[in-house]
C-alpha cells in the first residue's frame, strides 16, 4: 500500500495580521496535487487541523473543496480527521454521502471504531480515523467516570479499537494528539500544563503505523508512529525546519518512509544585522520571504519597517536590540525613562535630533517644537 500522509494545513491561517492563503494555494496547486498525480497513492491522509479556526474563511473552504474535487476526479481515496482547530460539526456536513465517493472525514469519537477498508489487490488496509478528543467526551461515550485525563482517555479508546483489529490487514491509526516526548513549536496550541495533555506513544504499538497530526515539526514517534509536520512554516522558530509530506510504502511486514520536500512560495526566516547592513543587503539581494528582523544597532533606529520594506516587503516583525543591550551613561538613563514612560517630550525630541539626525538642537528648533507641542495639547484639550 502506498499512502501519502499529511497534516496541519491550517487553511485560512494568519500570522502577524498577514493572510497565508496565497502560500496555501501555492502548496495545494503546485506541490500537493502534483505529488498526488505523480505518486498516485492508494490513499491520502490528512491528520487534522484542516482549517485554522472553527469558522473558516470562505476562501479556505473553497480551497479545501477544490482538493476534494480533484482527488475524487483522480479516484484516490482521501481520509481526514478533525483537529483541535477544526469545527468538527461543520466539517462533518455531508460526510456520510462523501464516503460513497471515497472521501472519509471523521469528526466524532464513534467514527474511530469502524475502519475504512481499502484493498489494492495485494494488501488490505484498515484505517482507523480518530479525531481530536477530550477526556470528557470519552467518559461520556463509555459511561465511565474513572476516565480522567488524556492518557486514560486514549487508552480506553485504543483498547476498544484493538478488540476489532484484523491481524491479517495493515492497520493504520490516524490521530490528532500530542504524543509524549515530542518536540513542539511556537505556532501550535498551548500544550497542557504538567504534561496532562500528553499521550504515551506505547499506546500506538498495536498498529502497523500511526499517522499523527497536531505538532508541526516532522518527527518519528516510537517505532511505528510519525508526525509528518505542517507543510508550511507558521512561526519563526520553525525557520530551520525542512517541510515535507510523508510517503509510505507499507505492507504487513515492512514500512518504508520517503519524505517529499515541500518548497515554499515565501520562506520564513530571521535576519540579523545593523540597519546599514540590512539596507545594503536589500539593495543587492532583495527578498520576498517572511522575515523577523533583529536590529543590532546600539542606538534607536527611525521608522525601521518603512526603511526595510522597499527591499523586504514581507517583514513581519522588527526587534531592536538597543532596548535590551547594555548601555551606559545618558543613553542608559534615556532608555530606562522611555520604558517607564517618565521621560518628557523635550528630552525625546533632543535625543531624536542627536541620535537619528546627528545634530544638536538649536534654540530655534526648541522654540518651534515647544510651539507645536503647545498647539497640539490645546487641540487635544478641546476634543
Amino acid at each position: 500500500m502506498k499512502i501519502l500522509h499529511t497534516s496541519d494545513w491550517h487553511l485560512g491561517k494568519m500570522i502577524y495580521g498577514r493572510s497565508l492563503l496565497e502560500d496555501q494555494v501555492y502548496f495545494i496547486n503546485e506541490v500537493f496535487l502534483p505529488a498526488v498525480q505523480q505518486e498516485h497513492p492508494d490513499c491520502v491522509i490528512l491528520a487534522g487541523d484542516i482549517f485554522d479556526r472553527q469558522i473558516a474563511p470562505v476562501e479556505a473552504i473553497r480551497l479545501f473543496d477544490n482538493v476534494l474535487t480533484e482527488l475524487h476526479r483522480l479516484h484516490i481515496p482521501f481520509a481526514a480527521v478533525a483537529g483541535n482547530h477544526d469545527g468538527a460539526d461543520r466539517i462533518a456536513t455531508g460526510a456520510s454521502m462523501l464516503r460513497s465517493s471515497g472521501i472519509y472525514i471523521a469528526s466524532a469519537l464513534e467514527d474511530a471504531f469502524s475502519p475504512v477498508v481499502l484493498d489494492n489487490g495485494q494488501e488490505q488496509l484498515h484505517l482507523y480515523l480518530l479525531p481530536y478528543i477530550e477526556p470528557a467526551a470519552v467518559r461520556q461515550y463509555f459511561h465511565d467516570d474513572s476516565i480522567q485525563g488524556f492518557p486514560a482517555a486514549y487508552k480506553a479508546v485504543i483498547a476498544a479499537i484493538q478488540e476489532h483489529l484484523d491481524p491479517a490487514a495493515v492497520n493504520v491509526l490516524v490521530c490528532h494528539c500530542f504524543a509524549a516526548g515530542s518536540k513542539t513549536c511556537d505556532s501550535e496550541s498551548a500544550v497542557y500544563v504538567g504534561g496532562s495533555g500528553e499521550v504515551p506513544p506505547a499506546l500506538f504499538q498495536c498498529f502497523d503505523y500511526t499517522a499523527l497530526g497536531h505538532l508541526h515539526s516532522p518527527q518519528a514517534v516510537g517505532k511505528h508512529g510519525r508526525y509528518c509536520g505542517s507543510p508550511l512554516k507558521y512561526s519563526f522558530d520553525e525557520a530551520h525546519h525542512k517541510k515535507s509530506m510523508t510517503l509510505l510504502n507499507i505492507t504487513k511486514q515492512d514500512c518504508t518512509v520517503t519524505l517529499l520536500p515541500v518548497p515554499a512560495l515565501h520562506d520564513m526566516r530571521t535576519v540579523t544585522g545593523s540597519m546599514e547592513e540590512l539596507l545594503s543587503l536589500g539593495k543587492t539581494t532583495p527578498s520576498q520571504d517572511y522575515l523577523s528582523v533583529e536590529l543590532t544597532d546600539s542606538t534607536p533606529v527611525y521608522m525601521p519597517l518603512e526603511q526595510l520594506r522597499p527591499y523586504f516587503p514581507n517583514v513581519l516583525s522588527v526587534h531592536c536590540n538597543w532596548l535590551h543591550t547594555e548601555l551606559s551613561g545618558e543613553q542608559k538613563a534615556l532608555r530606562r525613562d522611555m520604558q517607564n514612560r517618565t521621560v518628557d517630550e523635550m528630552t525625546v525630541f533632543s535625543q531624536f535630533l542627536r541620535q537619528i539626525c546627528d545634530t544638536e538642537p538649536t534654540q530655534e528648533d526648541i522654540l518651534l517644537f515647544q510651539t507645536l507641542l503647545a498647539e497640539l495639547k490645546e487641540e487635544q484639550n478641546h476634543t
